[in-house]
């Protein structure tokens, strides 16, 4: 793998997701003492990383009325079910970040039967306390200005290195700031510089029903990672072809094939999500392969059946 700066933000995310992979590990294995933690990780993330590592093993060795894994008849994971995965500190932090989006997030609102239904009106309701939002905007570094995603390939309207960052992944990214570097697009570079996460796009949304859908854009093989945070009761996620319901209570975390996965949410209150999803059309334009499916090695499969 390609490394990563050590001044970039995606430096320490690597740093966390080995220690949380690590943990996970001791979790499953019954084995102490725990992995220790690494020095360049600040206590509120090391202990947010403990926390998430503990419900992940959780989920792989319990049923759906717990952090739950489900997995096809080949051994494929269909879906991670993670409730309280994530840390009191990080819901602060996601909820303090998203009322800082308001601007955005009111001009995303859109009216008419012709619009999109992730931003159309009548799907969202005003905040409780008032500091909330409602809307819903799709974030990536360098992606296309207009938040509108054109088909086909250049020069016929479709993604141009000055448009989209391309994060398909870890390396081509490293190779993309190359390019930013030799074509002084410092702004481009500043951008891919601060984006910590793995994922090349994500999408925050505020106090939105979200109806029965697909997300016919992301690849088919990756999941896409969903936190829900707020002051909301009586949440639900429905997950209507595989025929299960989730309850979906502020910190829980899942992670499905959208592609693939119908997936609803209903609740009442105050509730925000941000979502991260790889957009298949980044991997297309480039020509990155993508991932294969998650599936369990045997070592885990065994640990989980004995456990």
């Amino acid at each position: 793998m390609t490394p990563i700066p050590t001044d970039w933000a995606l430096h320490t995310t690597c740093i966390a997701a080995d220690f949380v992979h690590r943990l996970f590990a001791c979790h499953v294995g019954d084995r102490q003492p725990l992995a220790s933690p690494p020095l360049a990780l600040d206590v509120p993330t090391m202990l947010a990383c403990r926390q998430l590592a503990r419900v992940l093993a959780d989920a792989s060795q319990q049923l759906l009325e717990k952090p739950s894994v489900l997995m096809d008849s080949g051994g494929r994971i269909i879906l991670w079910y993670l409730p309280d995965a994530i840390s009191p500190w990080i819901q602060a932090e996601m909820e303090a970040a998203t009322v800082g989006m308001g601007y955005l997030l009111k001009t995303s609102i859109t009216s008419g039967q012709e619009s999109n239904w992730r931003t159309f009106s009548g799907h969202f309701h005003m905040s409780d306390c008032r500091l909330l939002t409602p809307g819903c905007i799709n974030i990536a570094p360098c992606w296309f200005q207009q938040g509108r995603e054109p088909y086909g390939f250049p020069p016929a309207g479709g993604f141009t290195p000055e448009r989209s960052a391309l994060l398909a992944l870890a390396a081509l990214r490293m190779k993309l700031a190359r390019w930013a570097m030799e074509n002084e697009l410092d702004g481009m570079y500043a951008r891919l510089q601060l984006w910590a996460s793995v994922f090349n796009c994500a999408a925050v949304m505020c106090n939105r029903q979200c109806p029965l859908h697909r997300d016919p854009r992301s690849t088919p093989e990756g999941f896409d990672v969903m936190t829900s945070v707020g002051h909301y009761c009586d949440g639900l996620m429905t997950l209507s072809n595989l025929g299960i319901q989730l309850r979906y209570n502020s910190g829980a975390m899942v992670g499905c094939s959208g592609h693939i996965v119908r997936h609803g949410v209903t609740f009442r209150g105050d509730r925000f999500v941000w979502a991260w999803f790889m957009r298949d059309s980044l991997h297309n334009f480039v020509g990155t392969p993508r991932s294969e499916y998650a599936k369990y090695k045997d070592v885990d499969w065994d640990v989980s059946v004995s456990a």
